[in-house]
């Protein structure tokens, strides 16, 4: 049976141990040896797989352990990595708890959701989820967003005795409800179950990373068949043309590309969130860094959300209001106290929210507006609220104000331009008034009263809107909440980084466009445009809005959403904030949905890609330059493998071109050791590079990770010079050792000037590391302590160079050798040889922009 008094903790923690928590069941987790098998058996590793089966078949043991282990370390590296992303994702989403208000043993007390049991009375209000499936036991206008269950975006009205399912987000109102199934055996267990097993639709990111994974296998296996049948056609026995054809293909393979892109994502987003902002998906990081427009809110975005009554105008004159923060003590100057005092008195009442001392200071309890309403009163009355009414008419967005009934009157609280029409007399200065406050940037509330006739039980189920009419105004309240010291900054920085900024608000025009002047967002010509205003065709609207510094103001939840739509349709990557119930569609359309984490709600953050945990517009601008810096770093560590593939397929390109006459100067093994043993760690550390000084300084641009500029620096400059100093060393060790072309060289002097050879990649390889940290500035320009961990990678580089040509177990199973002290001094030459090229490089194209500016 249910009942409004609700349970007592002793019953509750019987149920609970009866019936279990409160909680979906669990997806069933996936055991770890299966993740780790699909990180095995991708395209890559099947590929390689086949590989290694080919060469044990071949009488080549040793090729194929060595193919295995390049499998099972890229498997592992990247199931370690997918691993801390999910395990960073769970301890950052545990900053959001899900606490739900309950009725039990005669008092309101929080408790977890996952403690809720049949029969709990819980208190619903606007913003909520309801964590249960519930039964309500009354309702003042409550509609609720059942969108997640039945497809539907328009709010579900309900009265008493309706059901609320668990899940749903209460949109408008207040209630109280009776829990009727919990876990298991609530609606969207059910659906959960169904969707269970769906999958997300590719990422831009992925698709793009398949592409180029599909590229490289299909040309490492078609140029692989084509030298395979050229080492048939010139003599070579089908075993040795299978050894050189796969050298081919391991040699085009970047095995360690995958790995590495999911470390700079989630290394990216583990910066972001020690920069305030939640990122909560992976590949978001690398669309932050794409955006091109964001729409951001006013309050608490851009304004510090510190809201304080500074100014009460009646008809009998205006009255200022000093004071800072939420402590009640202040000063008040100006005619018309007493008539003052009695609009902070209504407005109170008419507000929920509350000014509270908490340890050691005073802090705003709810709404930070109905808050800053509190201390008004407070300072103009000195007293604390009264009775509690005894009905409230909760805000919503079509009628912009609420009211509450206490005894025989009625007080109601809004927008100036919904409160003033269901007057019934306004005074002209009022009016005029309005502007006034607004342009100096103030938030302006309207206060009325209605007296009612007859007994309050008369007024208990009649609706909001037959109630608010034929009202008296009260006078007008302009409330002060200043922007935040270091936005005009950002914003400076954000347009130096080619981005465009809207304000998207539901404030009054001219209070919007007075802080958007003190911030330094509009421009000249201003331009305000109200939501009711904007224009019904789509592309016109786009057309209108794709400028720097608009400002959108009164504008509602689907005006919104159409701003996303039509800016997207002009091309833009758009970056959209918000914080309320009704944000959630704009927040999903939008290729970034920015919540706020103080002050939002948990619909907007479940919408939301990025949650601001400190609700600074300043943290998407930070967001942003990580995410630019992270798709830089993919085309970093994306040059550095593609370079080393050219020194790697080089040698036998030589081979196949002389008829086998050339030797070969590295053997399949010496590559594998290059891709897994030294290569690896500078990758790394190349997707850990901080963003640069000037990523900002640019305008934002969304290009293919393979595109014109990576192929020539890697095809044209470095690849071929790397690739040339380590045929050149190669060349002279074996000459210095006395061979002539045609000859088949000693077995110790091939070994030796095979060492030289490889010795010469790795040292390419670590010049190339250090190029690569930037397309346009050489690394002695760069300093050397903004990325140590390159520097511990280079040392590590070395240190298994050391191990591979001295350790004479492993430089036997490698097919090399010590290179004598004259191959060692050549092969030194390869670091300054990478570096010059990539120095002249960057000089050309220097010049030739500023040629071309």
């Amino acid at each position: 049976m249910r009942t409004a008094e609700g349970l007592s903790s002793e019953q509750a923690a019987q149920l609970l141990k009866q019936a279990g928590p409160n909680q979906l069941p669990a997806e069933k987790p996936v055991p770890q040896w299966r993740k780790l098998w699909g990180e095995m058996t991708h395209f890559f590793a099947l590929m390689l797989w086949c590989a290694a089966g080919l060469a044990f078949i071949a009488d080549m043991p040793q090729l194929a352990v060595a193919i295995i282990v390049v499998v099972i370390v890229n498997g592992v590296f990247a199931h370690i990595q997918q691993e801390r992303a999910q395990h960073a994702a769970a301890r950052l989403r545990g900053l959001l708890p899900a606490d739900v208000v309950v009725r039990r043993d005669g008092k309101v007390r929080k408790v977890h959701a996952s403690e809720l049991v049949v029969g709990d009375v819980v208190l619903l209000a606007a913003g909520d989820r309801v964590p249960a499936d519930t039964v309500l036991l009354s309702a003042a206008a409550f509609a609720v967003d059942e969108s997640m269950l039945t497809g539907e975006s328009a709010p579900v009205p309900k009265i008493a005795g309706d059901p609320a399912w668990g899940g749903t987000f209460l949109v408008n109102g207040y209630g109280e409800a009776s829990v009727s199934a919990t876990g298991t055996g609530t609606k969207l267990a059910g659906i959960a179950a169904l969707t269970s097993g769906a999958v997300p639709p590719p990422t831009p990111l992925s698709q793009e990373l398949r592409r180029i994974v599909r590229v490289t296998a299909g040309m490492a296996l078609g140029i692989a068949a084509v030298f395979f049948l050229a080492s048939l056609l010139v003599g070579f026995q089908w075993r040795d043309s299978f050894l050189f054809s796969i050298g081919v293909a391991v040699a085009l393979v970047p095995e360690g590309l995958l790995p590495t892109v999911t470390l700079s994502l989630a290394m990216g987003a583990q910066r972001m969130a020690g920069r305030s902002g939640l990122v909560r998906n992976l590949e978001a990081v690398e669309t932050l860094g794409s955006t091109t427009f964001i729409c951001t809110d006013k309050t608490g975005t851009l304004t510090q959300n510190r809201m304080n009554a500074v100014e009460v105008f009646t008809v009998a004159g205006p009255v200022q209001v000093t004071g800072q923060g939420y402590a009640p003590d202040g000063g008040v100057q100006g005619s018309g106290v007493e008539g003052a005092a009695k609009v902070a008195l209504a407005a109170r009442t008419a507000s929920q929210g509350r000014a509270e001392f908490h340890d050691g200071q005073w802090r705003a309890q709810g709404d930070p507006m109905e808050a800053a309403m509190d201390v008004l009163a407070r300072r103009l009355t000195g007293t604390e609220a009264g009775a509690a009414p005894w009905r409230r008419l909760p805000f919503d967005p079509v009628r912009r104000r609420e009211s509450a009934l206490l005894g025989a009157d009625l007080f109601c609280k809004g927008a100036p331009e919904t409160v003033l029409p269901v007057c019934e007399a306004v005074p002209g200065p009022v009016k005029e008034q309005v502007e006034v406050m607004a342009a100096r940037g103030l938030r302006v509330i309207a206060v009325a009263r209605r007296q009612l006739a007859g007994a309050p039980e008369a007024w208990q189920s009649t609706p909001a809107l037959e109630l608010e009419t034929g009202m008296e105004l009260l006078g007008l309240i302009g409330l002060q909440d200043p922007p935040r010291p270091d936005v005009a900054d950002v914003i400076r920085t954000a347009r130096q980084a080619g981005l465009r900024i809207a304000m998207i608000t539901g404030d009054h025009p001219a209070t919007a466009a007075a802080i958007a002047r003190q911030i330094g967002l509009t421009g000249s010509p201003e331009l305000v445009l109200e939501g009711a205003d904007l224009p019904e065709d789509d592309q016109i609207l786009g057309a209108l809005l794709d400028r720097d510094g608009v400002v959108v103001s009164r504008v509602s939840p689907e005006q919104k959403l159409r701003v996303a739509k039509a800016l997207q349709a002009r091309g833009h990557v758009v970056a959209m904030t918000g914080d309320g119930v009704n944000d959630g569609p704009a927040l999903r359309e939008a290729d970034i949905g920015v919540a706020m984490g103080l002050s939002g709600t948990d619909v907007a953050r479940e919408a939301a890609d990025l949650v601001l945990l400190d609700d600074h517009f300043g943290t998407i601008v930070a967001a942003i330059e990580q995410g630019r810096a992270t798709y830089a770093n993919i085309h970093r560590f994306l040059t550095y493998h593609l370079t080393d593939n050219v020194a790697e397929l080089t040698p036998f390109v030589i081979w196949a071109l002389s008829g086998g006459r050339f030797p070969l100067a590295l053997g399949v093994l010496q590559i594998l050791a290059l891709d897994i043993g030294t290569d690896l760690l500078p990758a790394l550390a190349l997707g850990a590079e901080p963003p640069g000084r000037r990523i900002l300084a640019r305008p934002p641009e969304r290009r293919h990770l393979m595109d014109r500029q990576l192929i020539i620096r890697v095809f044209c400059i470095l690849g071929p010079v790397e690739a040339a100093m380590e045929m050149a060393v190669f060349s002279a060790v074996l000459a210095g050792g006395g061979w002539s072309r045609g000859q088949v060289p000693e077995a110790g002097l091939l070994m030796a000037a095979s060492g030289a050879a490889f010795t010469a990649v790795v040292l390419g390889q670590l010049a190339n590391a250090f190029a690569c940290r930037s397309a346009t500035v050489p690394p002695w320009k760069l300093g050397w302590g903004t990325n140590r961990l390159l520097v511990w990678a280079v040392l590590a580089e070395l240190a298994i160079l050391a191990v591979c040509l001295y350790i004479p177990y492993l430089a036997t199973l490698l097919g090399q050798a010590p290179p004598p002290p004259a191959g060692f001094l050549l092969a030194l030459l390869a670091a300054p040889a990478v570096l010059l090229a990539d120095w002249i490089h960057k000089s050309a194209r220097r010049r030739l922009r500023r040629s071309r500016t």
